[in-house]
């Protein structure tokens, strides 16, 4: 039989993709299947770990139920990040997932800050430390169940838990392990000074290995679940943002995507371990190198909150809000007559690691209307991206030469224009919306052996569209003005107050 399919898993926070992909990146297949979400407590968030093993040989078992499962050339699984769960030594749950969204450990970050230092865990982790990181959760944990802490054999991320069903062996990818806040990234191991830290030993912790090497083999009782041949190879894969990376090919020094979802993620491509305030430094898909990520929580999320407060629900006639907003946004001319957006609507990460930051809206004057906040909601946030590039390009002392999106967002081309407009950078957008499953299925065609190496595999699987957006020499001087002038020095100059305010008007959850 010829092995001429692999599978990529996306198993996301809301549900799993199972994805049927050939050599040449064609998407032959697909399952999908939801995963709950629990909200115990308001700033808490769980998932019963078996139901992403659930969700998984529903996804699979529908991707392969049109083809003949034994063309099957290996697996690999991209998934949330920095969600983990502990398991006894049977490797059975002991509790809910906690997932990577849940906030109970921000009260704990002053200590840990004090307890690793700063800079020494930012050095050792690429990462700022902060709520969203495993660390803090775990730190949580044994202050707050110390009895399941101490009976916990080992802590799995998605990846580690899925792969120990389907091989029954507790196995992860670098790319998996690093977003927990608990690897050293310039050893390749996890951290015996963080850990220590916790009272931990990396025996608590599943073996990691590089992407695309092969960490295990169905079982026969995993085969039955989900309706792939038993000894299916599986192959370490990546969290979901440096998978996405990969499944757009930037792979190559001066590339960097852009992810428009709910959050707008970037990532460009390093060759060297560097660290910064800036950014997130994260594994890439090709073994040896590194995307230094940001983020911006609110990114379409700010998009989805004027569409449902702001317009009228039936005024698409036909067509959808979107569609209208950004027509008429289109005709109003760079800087939105004088309105301007700071998108912070979900708190700051990089540069600013303020988890108190509100959004900011200056500059109303009466002649103003929705499409002018429409088009300021979407000038805000590529001026957002500049600022994070600049950081980047900074750390790496060179520039990027282009972006290439993938999301929902993406597939405006009014958006598209804006951010190439402001950064000066062109935009490229890629073919496929399931970039993440991609990049869980290019590391599966390396480990079936398709292409001699990951960058290889990606350049055959990944295609980009051929249309791009330029940037607008006249509009780029208009952005650059607004942006040196205004835009950098806002929020700086407005975060003591908006601090204040918070302070005095909102009440924290506990």
């Amino acid at each position: 039989m010829n092995k001429d399919l692999v599978i990529g898993i996306d198993s996301s926070t809301s549900e799993c993709k199972a994805i049927l992909w050939s050599a040449d990146g064609r998407l032959i297949a697909e399952g999908r299947a939801e995963i709950p979400l629990l909200r115990p407590r308001p700033t808490w968030h769980e998932q019963p770990a078996d139901s992403w093993w659930q969700a998984a040989c529903e996804a699979i078992s529908g991707a392969v139920s049109t083809v003949d499962a034994a063309r099957v050339a290996a697996i690999s699984i991209s998934h949330q990040r920095e969600t983990f769960v502990p398991l006894d030594e049977r490797g059975q749950p002991l509790r809910n997932a906690i997932v990577w969204m849940d906030e109970r450990a921000r009260l704990l970050l002053p200590d840990l800050e004090r307890q690793y230092g700063a800079e020494r865990f930012h050095q050792i982790t690429g990462k700022v430390l902060s709520g969203n990181l495993t660390v803090s959760k775990m730190a949580w944990l044994k202050e707050n169940e110390p009895d399941l802490f101490e009976r916990t054999d080992k802590f799995a991320d998605v990846q580690a838990y899925l792969v120990h069903r389907l091989t029954g062996d507790l196995h992860t990818g670098w790319g998996s392990a690093d977003p927990m806040g608990l690897f050293d990234m310039g050893q390749n191991q996890w951290s015996a000074e963080i850990l220590d830290g916790l009272g931990l030993t990396a025996d608590h912790l599943p073996a990691a290995f590089r992407p695309g090497e092969v960490i295990g083999q169905i079982t026969p009782e995993a085969a039955e679940c989900c309706g792939l041949p038993p000894g299916t190879p599986v192959a370490a894969g990546l969290g979901d943002g440096q998978s996405a990376g990969l499944g757009i090919n930037i792979t190559h020094p001066g590339e960097s995507y852009l992810s428009l979802g709910t959050s707008t993620i970037g990532g460009a491509f390093s060759e060297e371990y560097v660290t910064s305030r800036a950014f997130r430094t994260m594994y890439g898909g090709v073994p040896g190198t590194y995307l230094l990520e940001t983020v911006l929580l609110s990114g379409g999320y700010t998009i989805k909150w004027f569409v449902e407060n702001f317009i009228d629900q039936q005024a698409g006639a036909g067509r959808s809000i979107e569609a209208v907003m950004e027509e008429a946004a289109s005709e109003i001319a760079p800087g939105s007559e004088g309105l301007l957006l700071v998108p912070y609507w979900n708190s700051a990460m990089n540069p600013y690691w303020d988890a108190g930051a509100s959004g900011i809206m200056v500059g109303w004057r009466g002649t103003h209307q929705r499409a002018h906040m429409y088009r300021a909601i979407l000038e805000g946030i590529a001026f957002e991206q500049r600022l994070h590039l600049s950081g980047i390009e900074e750390a790496l002392n060179r520039k990027i030469d282009r972006y290439v999106a993938v999301g929902g967002g993406a597939r405006s081309d009014l958006w598209c224009q804006i951010i190439a407009d402001v950064t000066g950078k062109p935009v490229y957008r890629t073919r496929t919306r399931e970039a993440t499953a991609l990049g869980a299925g290019i590391l599966a065609g390396y480990a079936a052996g398709w292409y001699p190496d990951v960058p290889q595999t990606a350049g055959a699987m990944v295609h980009h569209e051929e249309r791009f957006f330029a940037p607008d020499g006249e509009r780029y001087e208009i952005y650059s003005r607004l942006y040196e002038e205004v835009y950098r020095h806002l929020y700086p100059s407005l975060q003591a107050q908006l601090s204040r305010l918070a302070d005095l008007t909102l009440r924290t959850e506990d």
